[in-house]
């Protein structure tokens, strides 16, 4: 039963993040208009924002009870705890457990009755199918509702300072956002100095099955856009055809897998991890020269925003500048 519940619950981040990136293809002529960050003195007081669906938005003045899920990273980046996070099969984003002790979950999918519960002063939504038919409506009559969109969902950057411009916080988003670029820019001068035209992938094992992370989203942004490394030709490959964050890939890509170093998040640990002794895994050069680096399905590899891929940054440092 535990390692079902385990199942279900990487499939369903899986799902999520999905939906996260469901409209990365957007035409950027669907870009919402963009709006000013609230002053230091609108900060304080009510204001109104429209959001990427077209509704104008009654921001309260200093909410207390923000309702944001799965779009915490942002949240405790910005110093706010959310008044509940986000949560399937009772399993949370492990990565910001110490940032969130103590605060309840809520189911991914945003029950009514449950978001009641938790009388909100604002609801912040992410992609626009978290709000589609008439859940919208059904939300702002709890609270008021903001929804980012899937244009700007899609990119944690511009998630984290449009949340930060809700909150009336963008010198605080701009401020993470600029000590995150430092410090992957450092990062990344430290890798040239010792893999210098290296490649590396990201590579998820979920019972038995074997994922890798595309090479434009998630993990593999940073891996490659913000550190650096070389994208191998069986990633470039996959990413091509994929859709998600991480998308399958057989055995047979597996043995092509060209990759100097390969960072691998492993839900099978606690069933013994048998996919890993299969020849066709064993064979793959990165193997055989003990260049994967395992983390467990409760990693910050499986998530983005600042405080995830920061966490990125310094298990690729860890793992790979000696």
């Amino acid at each position: 039963m535990r390692n079902k519940k385990k199942f279900i619950l990487v499939l369903m981040s899986l799902m999520v993040m999905s939906l996260w990136l469901a409209a990365c293809g957007s035409n950027s002529n669907n870009e919402p208009a963009a709006t000013e960050a609230p002053t230091a003195t609108e900060a304080s007081t009510e204001h109104k924002l429209k959001d990427a669906l077209g509704n104008e938005v009654t921001i309260p003045a200093n909410p207390q009870r923000i309702l944001a899920s799965y779009l915490e990273d942002h949240l405790v980046a910005l110093g706010v705890k959310p008044v509940a996070q986000w949560s399937v099969q009772n399993g949370t984003q492990d990565y910001l457990k110490d940032s969130l002790e103590g605060i309840p979950t809520i189911a991914y999918d945003l029950p009514f009755e449950a978001v009641t519960s938790f009388n909100p002063d604002l609801i912040i939504m992410g992609g626009n199918s978290a709000v589609e038919g008439d859940k919208y409506a059904q939300y702002s009559k709890i609270a008021p509702t903001y929804t980012l969109g899937d244009e700007i969902n899609a990119d944690w950057r511009k998630s984290l300072l449009k949340v930060g411009e809700v909150l009336g916080k963008s010198d605080e988003a701009q401020k993470v956002l600029d000590a995150y670029e430092l410090k992957a820019k450092e990062a990344k001068e430290k890798l040239q100095g010792v893999a210098k035209g290296e490649s590396a992938t990201a590579i998820w094992l979920v019972q038995k099955s074997f994922f890798v992370v595309s090479d434009k989203l998630s993990s593999g942004s940073v891996l490659y856009n913000d550190l650096g490394l070389a994208v191998p030709e069986v990633v470039k490959e996959i990413s091509a055809v994929g859709t998600g964050n991480w998308n399958a890939i057989s055995l047979e890509k597996l043995a092509e897998m060209d990759a100097d170093h390969i960072f691998l998040i492993n839900s099978d640990m606690d069933s013994g991890s048998e996919a890993l002794k299969d020849p066709i895994w064993q064979a793959i050069p990165a193997v055989k020269n003990g260049k994967v680096y395992e983390f467990p399905n409760t990693t910050a590899w499986l998530y983005s925003g600042a405080i995830a891929n920061s966490q990125i940054i310094d298990d690729v440092l860890k793992s790979v500048v000696k």
